[in-house]
């Protein structure tokens, strides 16, 4: 087997960098044992794992989840679920900061942040256009016989009169 550069040499190492799941697993919640036994057996954590790396890194939704990893969508998304209410992406974050940190191979001296704030208008009214908009000059037939101000009102073509049935 070739193992390229960069790339896990275990079975999700296509998708899951070396180092990373060894970092994950000691961070991951126990799994829960059931009080009455039996039921199906769990979906390997790393499986699961893979294809939640999968899924953020191609941004594809949820219902489009390749069946290679061998867990269903909603296996992934509740595994998902649970570890974010547990902390573990924040938690392997910061591990892998302090890992990075440690190796120099990021600078934590300096960090920068961006953001925007925007005042919500209370009581704005949403009657009154606003100046940069204006009465469309394209006529629009079914606005056109109520506007007393289209331009085109000579050349607009009127729709015909229709009756409501009850």
């Amino acid at each position: 087997m070739t193992v390229v550069p960069g790339m896990g040499s275990r079975c999700w190492g296509w998708i899951v960098p070396d180092g990373l799941w060894d970092l994950a697993r000691p961070l991951l919640p126990p799994a829960r044992a059931r009080p009455q036994g039996g039921g199906v057996a769990n979906i390997d954590d790393e499986a699961v794992f893979a294809a939640i790396i999968y899924l953020l890194v191609s941004g594809c939704a949820w219902r489009a989840l390749p069946p290679c990893f061998g867990a269903s969508k909603s296996t992934v998304h509740r595994r998902f679920v649970i570890w974010s209410r547990a902390g573990l992406w924040g938690r392997l974050h910061q591990k892998v900061l302090q890992l990075l940190d440690g190796r120099d191979l990021v600078d934590l001296s300096r960090a920068v942040l961006d953001s925007a704030h925007v005042r919500a208008q209370k009581g704005a009214n949403l009657q009154v256009r606003a100046p940069w908009t204006g009465v469309s000059p394209v006529p629009r037939c079914m606005s056109c016989p109520t506007r007393t101000d289209c331009p085109y009102a000579s050349d607009c073509p009127r729709p015909a009169p229709t009756t409501v049935r009850r």
